[in-house]
């Protein structure tokens, strides 16, 4: 099998892990403000979440001769090796709910911010459990110092949010007061909701109501309400920390138990028994993972849960507005994850964490594409500003600190 045994080839798989894990929030994000159920989206982005990870184990996995110390991908699935593909489930479990929490906290909180404080958390914990699970094969002094700048970073993601949401409290009373046809920011009902679950003619392709106005203006926030799927307006801030700080103590979890599931520094193997591949590690992983996504998702659909839209079977099935997307998100976010663990298998999982970057990209997008701080105060401004240098020092801190497994 294909095996990444330099730092160089690390950093490179680590590099272009951040740039595809920092994609895929923004097409699920795009969806839902588009007016999908985020369940069909969840479903479609799963099944090909799973398919990245066969192509991955069957690929890299596969390539060369099996020997007894490095066995392939399909002989590892018949050997006795059931308490490292535990580890690697918990860690796909943790992950799906974790990328659950994240898709309605998208809404909630905004794309940025969700993904800097998410991904700080993820540094803080997991990286220190990964450095001691990798016998301290990074510089604790660098590496810990980049952990110090994610921990800033957190602190920064929530004074960012908390001010943008007083800077559109304040658009949305002022246009409340102004208004002179009726509108309120709690009735929205001046403008025509697009429901693209509903045979609305306005399809994902097409666009939607919130490009006539605006990025940044109150009209532009209400059009969005009507459009998205998860109504938020009027909603506390609450709920979305809550569930973005639940998603970063999950994200913390699955890589600690992924290398656990590929290291054995538990020694919960019989002797003899070869330590799973990152590959197959990675399918039991992501097996687990759609597992845990489709029983939720399904169960969602009848029982939604944050004033989401009910839904059936029967309807995401027919559900092919935006499809494509949902899909292409899946497999985005497999390579990205599956790259990360090629890295973090040469280099140390400690160092991999360094695709906890992901903010800086999902920020790009959360700008170009959604207009996120857009006309909002100074104040907003600084402190974004503030956040994104700490994150980008992090990174590049935790990316010095790389060492070598023997």
């Amino acid at each position: 099998m294909y095996m990444v045994e330099s730092k160089g080839g690390a950093i490179a798989c680590m590099l272009f892990s951040l740039l595809l894990l920092g994609t895929w929030p923004a097409l699920l994000t795009l969806l839902e403000r588009r007016g999908r159920f985020p369940q069909h989206t969840y479903l479609d982005y799963t099944i090909t979440n799973l398919l990245a990870a066969a192509i991955i184990a069957l690929t890299f996995g596969q390539f060369g001769p099996s020997t007894p110390e490095m066995p392939n991908f399909l002989t590892q699935l018949s050997q006795d090796n059931w308490p490292s593909v535990l580890f690697a489930m918990a860690g796909g479990m943790v992950l799906s709910l974790g990328n659950l929490s994240t898709q309605y906290a998208f809404a909630f909180v905004g794309l940025s911010v969700t993904e800097v404080v998410s991904a700080s958390i993820t540094v803080v914990i997991g990286t220190t459990l990964n450095y001691y699970l990798d016998d301290k094969i990074n510089k604790a002094e660098i590496l810990f110092s980049g952990v110090a700048c994610f921990l800033v970073a957190v602190c920064l993601g929530s004074a960012v949010h908390s001010s943008n949401n007083a800077d559109n409290k304040t658009k949305l009373d002022n246009y409340s007061n102004d208004c002179k046809d009726g509108v309120r920011t709690n009735g929205v009902t001046s403008f025509k909701p697009t429901n693209f679950n509903q045979g609305s003619t306005n399809g994902l392709d097409d666009g939607d109501a919130s490009e006539k106005a605006k990025f940044g203006t109150a009209a532009f926030l209400i059009e969005l309400e009507n459009t998205r799927s998860i109504k938020v307006l009027g909603k506390g801030t609450f709920i979305g920390l809550t569930l973005t700080f639940f998603a970063g103590i999950c994200f913390s979890m699955f890589s600690p138990a992924f290398n656990l599931a590929t290291n054995d520094q538990w020694h919960t193997l019989k002797d003899g028994v070869p330590h799973l591949t990152v590959y197959t590690a990675f399918f039991y992983f992501s097996s687990f993972c759609f597992v845990i996504a489709m029983v939720l998702n399904l169960t969602f659909l009848y029982y939604p849960i944050l004033n989401a839209p009910k839904s059936s079977f029967k309807a995401y099935l027919n559900d092919w507005n935006g499809r494509g997307w949902a899909l292409l998100a899946g497999l985005v976010c497999g390579f990205g994850n599956g790259l990360q663990f090629m890295g973090g298998q040469a280099a140390g999982y400690a160092a991999a964490d360094a695709v906890q970057a992901l903010p800086l990209v999902s920020t790009f997008w959360g700008v170009v594409l959604f207009g996120e701080y857009r006309r909002s105060s100074r104040k907003t401004y600084t402190l974004l500003a503030g956040m994104l240098l700490m994150f980008t020092a992090a990174v590049a801190i935790l990316m010095a600190s790389s060492g070598h497994r023997k």
